[in-house]
């Protein structure tokens, strides 16, 4: 039996719900429709702002895994459904590129048929993230060229914290202005954001899109134990040894797999080709 087939056996006919109210289902339903057989719809009747926003209003409380199965639990009690699939983004410095912005998406597939679920996340240096203080309209529209508005949307506020004076979704030049000059009276300098629902922000949209295409590939593959969909890497461990030294550096010397059901893991070595790694990172010849 091949992978595709035991996926297709698990989830082929069978109704999805996308927890989303900004459009995700744009670029998740077609990828999941077509290599998964489902049939995909949306719960209309679900406020996903209830489990937290971008801009502030509601504080998101939980980490991003679960907040994403709350939004698939939800779903699923309102739908009556037991297959659904949520996505969660979060934003800031990339953990290695000093001062370069990140997305992390983590898209999370819920299966109450078969009690399990199976999660993929991947880390993109494709964003337009950012925000700037500005006091003058010339200001303003240099940030937004640079965050690629109008195509991506933007928010304005008068204040980091509060949301008293918060206009979000703003996706015109004349609304940009507009508004700009409206907090004005409220404030002399004005805070520009970066709007980051997926619905307002087509880079954010199209890492949604892949990380929706890296789950499908994880769900190709089966465990040879048990048959369970969705075997695959679970973490990495660095440990690569140096071409110079043969110490340990921080680079992966194998990558573990697991099965989300029975348990199983494999180790997998070298998974990048290469069995020694560059002096240039390592920790002893390079400190």
């Amino acid at each position: 039996m091949s992978n595709c087939i035991v996926a297709h056996d698990w989830f082929r006919d069978r109704q999805l719900i996308i927890a989303t109210n900004h459009g995700k289902e744009q670029v998740i339903s077609p990828i999941l429709a077509s290599r998964l057989g489902v049939r995909c719809s949306v719960a209309e009747s679900l406020n996903t702002d209830q489990f937290g926003t971008f801009s502030g209003e509601i504080e998101r409380l939980t980490d991003p895994l679960t907040a994403a199965r709350h939004k698939c639990e939800a779903v699923m009690d309102s739908e009556n459904v037991d297959l659904a699939i949520a996505s969660e983004g979060s934003f800031g410095n990339h953990p290695t590129l000093f001062f370069a912005p990140a997305n992390e998406e983590l898209l999370l597939l819920t299966d109450r048929k078969n009690n399990v679920e199976f999660s993929v996340r991947e880390l993109f240096t494709a964003t337009n993230f950012s925000s700037e203080w500005v006091t003058t309209e010339e200001e303003l529209l240099l940030f937004s060229e640079k965050a690629l508005f109008p195509s991506h949307g933007l928010i304005l506020r008068t204040s980091e914290t509060s949301t008293e004076h918060l206009v979000k979704g703003i996706v015109s030049p004349e609304e940009l202005r507009y508004h700009f000059k409206l907090l004005k009276s409220h404030s002399s300098t004005i805070l520009v954001q970066t709007d980051m629902r997926a619905h307002l922000n087509p880079t954010r949209m199209n890492n949604i899109r892949l990380v929706t295409e890296k789950l499908v590939e994880r769900l190709k593959t089966a465990c040879l134990e048990c048959g369970t969909p969705g075997f695959g890497v679970i973490h990495s461990v660095p440990g690569l040894p140096c071409e110079w030294c043969n110490f340990p550096t921080p680079s992966t010397l194998y990558h573990a797999y697991g099965c989300v059901v029975c348990q199983h893991t494999e180790k997998r070595y070298y998974p990048y080709n290469k069995q020694v790694e560059s002096a240039t990172y390592c920790n002893y010849c390079n400190p």
